[in-house]
């Protein structure tokens, strides 16, 4: 089977809120970008670990709940029409003759572009695996550590282990998907927004989620695929007939394959030139947000967004050698998109007053 291959001004590696913001600002400069990223949807850690928690240092907003952030920045963002990779990690970048890159996942598929804006964050996300001596070979067998498609689970029984927002929510809203929704965590007590909590309990008493604490799953069984799973609950080893097993314990920051480029990297992130446009050491490859370095730095989403905006300054002036660049306010010139909608301000008239 022939892998895809994208071509596109700008592949941005990391889809959270700043490499989705810097598709906006790309956009403004009629700049296309195409977004690679490991996770199964857009919003990194904002949309897998902490959804319905507020931030309070978004400009505009007292308070905006991380998953509407992302919401919004994808609604932002629906005129320039980028490209997506998800649940694909990038894994080399080759630099062509012409100044331009061809950067592969690993799973082979290929995005060829003028400029890289690594906005990856923290790195690449792994899941934190449960300490099981036989997990790896039921790995895409019957232990998923996401939920990409909830339709896989349609009718089947499943155990999803964990104690925080993620657990929760996806306890709720697989039970309306699944035979059988069994919840495993280690404490009686879990860690999530009182609405989740008080959801499960609910759906507890009604019989549509089963409910098992404190208890650890200790074992996985099964020839091919999941059968079952073996549960600790104080010392008493049970057997639990399942066809899949979600372990949903959070996520472990790495910068993974982004150390092996070639970039300078310090204190496990890269460095960068933040006195004009965050390009790394590579001409062509940038670094914004959370993932890079440099004096005076501060890992918050508003200056991420600020990178972003003078780093798509730059890679315009990068494409376009010779060719100026003048500044439009929005408010003024609005917003043309690809898809060819037009965002703009009413428009005044000139007209008397009888």
């Amino acid at each position: 089977m022939e892998k895809e291959f994208f071509k596109t001004d700008v592949v941005i590696i990391g889809a959270g809120p700043v490499g989705l913001f810097a598709v906006f600002e790309a956009g403004l400069l009629q700049l296309k970008c195409h977004i690679i990223d490991a996770l199964p949807q857009p919003g990194g850690q904002l949309a897998e670990l902490y959804p319905k928690k507020p931030i309070f240092d978004i400009p505009g907003y007292p308070s905006v709940l991380a998953g509407d952030l992302v919401t919004n920045l994808m609604e932002q963002i629906k005129q320039f029409q980028p490209g997506f990779t998800l649940s694909e990690t990038a894994e080399t970048i080759d630099k062509l003759e012409d100044g331009t890159f061809i950067v592969t996942t690993n799973k082979g598929t290929k995005h060829h572009a003028k400029a890289i804006a690594i906005a990856g964050g923290l790195g690449t996300f792994e899941p934190r695996k449960p300490a099981l001596e036989n997990i790896a070979f039921y790995e895409e067998k019957g232990v998923e550590y996401f939920v990409k498609d909830p339709e896989l689970f349609r009718d089947k029984e499943i155990v999803i282990a964990g104690g925080g927002d993620s657990a929760l929510d996806w306890s709720i809203f697989l039970s309306n998907v699944a035979k059988k929704v069994t919840l495993v965590h280690r404490r009686n007590e879990f860690r999530g927004a009182l609405d989740s909590v008080e959801k499960v309990q609910e759906l507890k008493k009604e019989g549509k989620i089963n409910l098992i604490t404190p208890a650890e799953v200790v074992g996985i069984h099964g020839k091919e695929h999941v059968e079952s799973i073996t549960l600790d609950r104080d010392g008493i080893l049970e057997n639990f007939k399942t066809d899949y097993f979600i372990p949903l314990f959070g996520l472990t920051p790495k910068l993974g394959a982004i150390a092996n480029w070639g970039l300078e990297i310090e204190k496990n992130a890269i460095k960068v030139n933040n006195a004009l446009d965050y390009q790394t050491n590579i001409d062509g490859i940038y670094a914004i947000g959370d993932v890079n370095i440099y004096p005076g730095k501060l890992k918050l989403i508003l200056c991420g967004f600020h990178e972003a905006t003078l780093m798509c300054q730059s890679v315009y002036n990068r494409i376009n050698p010779g060719k100026r660049y003048v500044l439009k306010y929005t408010t003024v010139s609005g917003v043309d998109g690809f898809d060819g909608t037009r965002k703009e301000a009413e428009k005044a008239v000139v007209k008397s007053i009888d």
